[in-house]
């Protein structure tokens, strides 16, 4: 009898946060080496967000909460849903988690039965699939390429979706491509789900606030309110407020599944933090300025990143309309062979080429479902992006 489970040993560890373990190793032995891997704002958390957890300690609130968020916690993200997507959502219409990956992760387990499908668009996000395994579930990938801008179009998802389909996971702007799909774009789509009411939708917006170029952000139960009903739309903390480690997702949708997923969290992680939840309650209702702010910082970073990259000859790199990443395509430098005579077979191999030559760490596209291509983070400063992408540049130069 094995001890590790099945249902665990359908899934792999996250392929980011193992090159971010790569990338922390090599610089305790000393070695200069850039990690462009992780996704995670370099920005701190906003004081007036640190000062709220503080105050939280001083005044006492260490002790239990609600399962799945406080009143005070529901009212503030009900708040941001009305006030930045049209959306209302009543307390028991929302639930707070232990971070977006919580937030969907519960969501798929609750719902998800063996034979169910997940239409996933790839890229995606490394943990989608993993999730859906985990649950029993079969993941069916829709790819989309550079030449669809990441994006699938609605007679893909059309196709995908059959009679076992349970969910259809959207992710705007994109985990890892940035590429964000437009209120039209979303609208063509709803009008696909439409047609099959058997399919649930979730709209993970973890990225919401961070556009570029004049965008305007949409979510799917916003510009198709006839999918409101079955649709879980997931956001949080950690992104727009610099608040990853804080640990904090949340969602609205219907009170069915709300509920399910509240049933999960009781027996297994209970609340999130309480000190961490004070501290959503004022990211969420406090100043809103900065978020214009870095997202105008992330542009300039963009902006250089895309560049200096398709100024490489083999790499085409899309400019994305959120998020911070980029997601090139490699296929150009596919086939070629290393300065020490190692052919580069696949994308895995021109990023261990990168670290082991450039010293600089990024993810392969495999991880994310659509390859060759890898995915750059660019939440760090211009002058590190500038000498990671001069690395990339000179390493890129040297194949033959």
């Amino acid at each position: 009898m094995s001890l590790i489970s099945a249902a665990l040993n359908r899934i792999s560890p996250s392929p980011t946060l193992a090159m971010t373990s790569r990338v922390l190793e090599l610089k305790a032995k000393g070695i200069d080496v850039i990690g462009l891997s992780a996704g995670e704002p370099d920005f701190d958390t906003p004081d007036f967000v640190k000062e709220a957890a503080i105050e939280a300690i001083r005044a006492g609130k260490t002790k239990y909460t609600n399962v799945d968020g406080t009143a005070e916690l529901k009212a503030a993200v009900a708040t941001k849903f009305a006030r930045d997507n049209g959306l209302s959502y009543a307390p028991d219409q929302i639930s707070v988690n232990v971070g977006g990956k919580h937030t969907l992760f519960n969501a798929l387990v609750a719902t998800v039965d063996p034979g169910d499908e997940v239409v996933i668009p790839a890229p995606y996000w490394v943990s989608y699939p993993d999730i859906v395994q985990f649950a029993g579930g079969t993941p069916v990938i829709v790819k989309a390429g550079a030449d669809q801008n990441y994006k699938i179009l609605p007679e893909q998802l059309d196709a995908a979706i059959t009679p076992k389909t349970k969910w259809v996971l959207l992710n705007s702007p994109s985990n890892p491509s940035g590429a964000a799909y437009t209120a039209a774009e979303l609208k063509a789509l709803g009008e696909v789900l439409l047609r099959h009411p058997h399919v649930w939708v979730m709209a993970d917006d973890m990225y919401e606030h961070i556009v570029y170029d004049d965008f305007e952000f949409a979510t799917i139960a916003q510009v198709t309110p006839e999918l409101y009903e079955r649709t879980l739309t997931v956001n949080g903390c950690s992104k727009a407020y610099s608040m990853t480690g804080w640990r904090i997702g949340f969602a609205g949708g219907p009170t069915k599944l709300i509920k399910a997923m509240a049933k999960l969290q009781s027996q297994s992680t209970s609340n999130p933090c309480s000190i961490a939840q004070a501290a959503a309650v004022a990211a969420l209702s406090g100043p809103q300025d900065h978020l214009k702010e870095r997202a105008a910082a992330f542009q300039k970073r963009r902006d250089l990143v895309v560049s200096m990259l398709n100024q490489v000859n083999g790499i085409s790199c899309p400019r994305p309309e959120g998020a911070f990443y980029v997601y090139p395509d490699v296929s150009g430098l596919i086939g070629k062979t290393t300065p020490g005579g190692k052919r580069i077979e696949n994308d895995a191999d021109l990023i261990d080429y990168y670290l082991d030559e450039a010293r600089v760490a990024a993810v392969h596209g495999a991880a994310f479902g659509l390859e060759p291509a890898f995915r750059v983070s660019y939440a760090t400063s211009e002058a590190i992006l500038t000498e990671a992408c001069t690395r990339i540049q000179t390493a890129s130069a040297a194949l033959r």
